[in-house]
């Protein structure tokens, strides 16, 4: 009982009403009131000049690594990677296998979800480079980026690496959304939807499942 009142009392440190606060009711509320615009058509037209806009300052290189970043940031490259930390957390760390399984593949499963509640059609504003089947919102090349980035970065909150990792997880995943609208398969409400919507459901998860106490670093093999 002890144990159980010490824990709940952790988790609403200031620091975990912050996380509550600002990265999952926040992104939710603004994920929300970018759906309401996916549900008017009228109001999506709006995103259009940005696209064209950022179409017209493309490039050769920019979108070649565009095409990249399709493939890199997307479930072909993720869900193997994924698969294969969820192993070695298995092996080195296994009460932490749980939030990483959740957080990743979850976040897939509600993006699949999503695109199906909203079904919204992608824009059709020039010939694109890749085909992409399904719906435009959320965009989920945004929300597996995003969720797998922090996902990693939290595991490794403990130790060293965290600041390379929120760093270079971070910037990964803000070239990954914008390759999409390079690409122009995505509006740019459905990079910030996946973005939001990835982030708030990994550190949702967090707040539930993480290991308390536990260092990637400390655990004996």
């Amino acid at each position: 009982m002890a144990r159980l009142l010490n824990t709940s009392l952790t988790r609403f440190r200031p620091a975990a009403l912050l996380r509550l606060l600002l990265g999952i009711l926040l992104p939710l509320l603004v994920v929300g009131a970018l759906a309401e615009d996916v549900l008017e058509p009228q109001r999506r037209l709006l995103e259009s000049p940005t696209l064209l806009w950022i179409h017209a300052h493309s490039s050769a290189a920019l979108d070649h690594l565009a095409v990249v970043l399709a493939t890199v940031g997307g479930a072909a490259v993720i869900a193997p990677l994924s698969a294969l930390i969820a192993a070695l957390l298995w092996w080195r760390w296994r009460q932490a296998t749980p939030f990483f399984v959740v957080a990743v593949l979850g976040a897939a499963l509600l993006n699949g979800l999503m695109k199906v509640a909203f079904h919204s059609p992608r824009p059709e504003l020039w010939p694109r480079l890749v085909q992409e089947s399904g719906a435009s919102f959320p965009s989920g090349h945004s929300m597996y980026s995003a969720a797998f980035v922090l996902a990693v970065t939290l595991l490794l909150w403990r130790t060293p690496l965290r600041w390379p990792a929120l760093v270079l997880g971070v910037l990964f995943s803000l070239l990954v959304g914008y390759s999409r609208l390079v690409l122009g398969v995505h509006y740019p409400t459905d990079v910030l939807a996946g973005w939001l919507t990835g982030t708030a459901w990994v550190l949702g998860t967090y707040s539930l499942l993480h290991p308390f106490g536990r260092s990637l670093w400390r655990v004996r093999t």
